[in-house]
């Protein structure tokens, strides 16, 4: 996948897949020290001192962290670590990038007469705080986030946006976050983006936990038979987004769960998916499965 840094690459392209688990046994302060987001501000320097206030924000990495312990150590799902968060970020901007590239306008653009750079800002706060409510429940976490990323939200922004720009961003980035949740209903192509990059964080790397502890489910082996994502150009449309998998139940992914994220996002007109697997060479990912009755 191009266009992002190297380590959400590697994440993508040739998944870590203990990395959670390592994460989330670590201390507080070992497991924040090691957190840096990185992702490609090009010219916006709105992007750019966004990414350093965020990479010395302690109280945000802290909420990445408890977050994380919850999903993977306390309810076994899958990974909701910083590493997360940089990748749905990176996803974010090149979607978005690549749909402007086409001429599709942000929402900001249109309605509020901002910048394509105000957009990326939406984006990139969108995917930084979308998922920080997990620190206190998964249960309803979207109303969480919100709850948490108000504050948190004018804190980071402050200098780069004077009322009532500051408020309008704000209002934008916390519609996303709302909007991300199974159910939402995106009212803007960024939080459309945002919906639809977190469900492309599906690469084995981030999807392994269920599985490793034993939940044998269609949830748990489709998850597990996803190889990798790729973002390209179209031909049919903007955006090709290519999904790679070991084993055909990865067609579960896609068509349940991905689909349930893009169907409604607003990005449809703009985006083709294909699924591929290599039939001759499907990896066996149980010997047996038995009802448990």
């Amino acid at each position: 996948m191009s266009d992002l840094d190297p380590q959400t690459e590697t994440r993508i392209d040739e998944p870590v897949p203990e990395e959670a688990e390592r994460e989330a046994l670590l201390t507080p302060t070992q497991a924040v020290e090691r957190m840096r987001i990185n992702v490609p501000p090009r010219a916006n320097r709105k992007l750019r001192v966004l990414v350093e206030r965020v990479n010395a924000d302690s109280q945000l990495k802290s909420w990445w962290h408890v977050a994380n312990v919850n999903a993977v150590k306390r309810l076994e799902i899958n990974d909701h670590s910083w590493v997360h968060i940089q990748i749905v970020a990176n996803i974010g901007l090149k979607l978005l990038r690549q749909l402007v590239k086409n001429g599709v306008e942000p929402a900001v653009v249109r309605d509020y007469g901002m910048s394509r750079e105000d957009a990326e800002v939406v984006v990139a706060l969108g995917a930084f705080l979308h998922c920080i409510g997990m620190a206190v429940h998964r249960d309803r976490h979207e109303d969480w986030s919100l709850f948490l990323a108000e504050p948190k939200l004018r804190e980071l922004l402050e200098g780069l946006y004077e009322e009532p720009d500051l408020t309008v961003i704000c209002s934008e980035v916390l519609q996303a976050i709302t909007s991300h949740r199974e159910n939402g209903r995106p009212l803007t192509l960024e939080s459309g983006i945002l919906r639809v990059a977190d469900a492309l964080d599906m690469a084995e790397g981030r999807s392994r936990i269920p599985f490793q502890h034993g939940r044998v489910s269609i949830h748990s082996l489709s998850a597990a038979a996803i190889e990798g994502v790729e973002i390209k150009d179209g031909e049919k449309a903007p955006v090709l987004i290519e999904i790679t998998m070991n084993n055909s139940s990865g067609i579960y992914q896609v068509d349940e769960l991905l689909k349930a994220k893009l169907r409604g996002s607003g990005l449809e007109p703009y985006v083709e998916v294909v699924a591929r697997i290599d039939t001759e060479a499907e990896k066996s990912l149980i010997p047996l499965y038995r009802l448990e009755l």
